[in-house]
């Protein structure tokens, strides 16, 4: 039996959910670090949800669930 190929896809998928998992993190870190700053305007949100691709009860929901860190 030959199991090269099934070693090569299954090698590519950890990558890819490795990858998949990083940029997720980058993502919610980004829009929380936005959603954080001392000078956010009205239409912020809006326009983070624009960018993600996510309602503003995603974001509402990643901001309640980022753990409260102090600001400078």
């Amino acid at each position: 039996m030959d199991t090269a190929k099934l070693e090569l896809a299954a090698q590519r998928y950890r990558e890819a959910v490795e990858a998949l998992e990083g940029a997720s993190l980058d993502l919610r870190t980004e829009a929380l670090a936005v959603l954080h700053q001392d000078d956010v305007r009205p239409g912020d949100e809006d326009e983070v949800a624009r960018i993600t691709g996510w309602s503003r009860e995603d974001l509402r929901r990643l901001v309640e669930s980022a753990p409260d860190e102090p600001r400078p």
